[in-house]
């Protein structure tokens, strides 16, 4: 099975075959189950390096691959970004302390499949507005997935996700947005997490993508540090994201990612 299979849409968006379900399945689950089995780790004083090379290990305990080391340079199994980093922050050597938030980011590639999930966890205490923020985005990532049905437009994803996560007063960040995956890691399209209804691609079945919205407590300006890869909240205000990836099936949507211990919410165990 190789990734030239099914039709292109004008777009260039790829539509997978009933059969390719299977294997997004499977990547799908690995990621979910690895964010499981290291919410333990998440505690303060922990650092963000231990707790990568932990992932590190978990991938390749199961004969699996990371999609993002050595992916332009980057050297990690994860993002890890916390409080006000929104995206792609780098594992290190810096502590957690009590009441950080933070997205940790995986994508795994199994028989050639890629899975690629993320979600928020909490060190120690949840205060009252980092819960807020976390709960808005949760629910907002989920607004997105119920527009997915064939028929629909990814304009119809991101107007729901905008909408929701404006009337409680947060910003979606314009500069970052989900994407095309399936054999490869990134194609098209963009899928922006903010628009207008009726707008952009319709949704075909076999579509494959994630919907991973980021909101901000404060502005939705965003700026990446030196490093080139650490993206930050221009205002230093906290931000959050969950990330799940989804196929358009013949009448909804089929989440790939799901958490196979029902664990996405950090507050699961609660």
């Amino acid at each position: 099975m190789n990734d030239l299979r099914g039709k292109v849409t004008k777009d260039g968006i790829r539509i997978y075959e009933a059969d390719d379900f299977a294997g997004m399945h499977a990547a799908g689950r690995l990621a979910a189950q690895i964010l499981d089995d290291m919410a333990p780790l998440v505690v303060p004083g922990v650092t963000t390096g231990e707790i990568d090379r932990a992932i590190t290990d978990m991938v390749d305990a199961v004969g699996a691959k990371s999609a993002t080391i050595g992916y332009k340079g980057y050297k990690h199994a994860s993002c890890i970004s916390v409080n006000h980093v929104v995206c792609h922050g780098i594992p290190g050597e810096k502590k957690l302390k009590d009441g950080d938030i933070l997205n940790i980011d995986v994508t795994v590639i199994v028989n050639g499949w890629f899975g690629d999930t993320s979600r928020m966890y909490v060190a120690g205490q949840l205060s009252r507005k980092s819960e807020r923020l976390i709960q808005v985005t949760h629910d907002a990532l989920f607004k997105g997935i119920e527009q997915v049905k064939p028929g629909n437009t990814f304009g119809d994803i991101g107007a729901a996700i905008q909408s929701y996560v404006e009337g409680h007063r947060m910003s979606v960040v314009r500069d970052f947005c989900g994407h095309g995956l399936g054999r490869v890691f990134h194609a098209p399209p963009n899928v922006l997490h903010y628009g207008r209804p009726g707008t952009g691609p319709m949704l075909e079945e076999g579509m494959f993508f994630t919907i991973e919205p980021m909101v901000n407590l404060g502005r939705p300006e965003t700026k990446v540090l030196a490093d080139d890869w650490t993206a930050v909240t221009r205002d230093k205000s906290l931000s959050a994201q969950f990330e799940h990836s989804v196929g358009v099936t013949a009448d909804g949507v089929d989440i790939f990612t799901l958490s196979p211990g029902n664990k996405f919410h950090p507050t699961w165990g609660e």
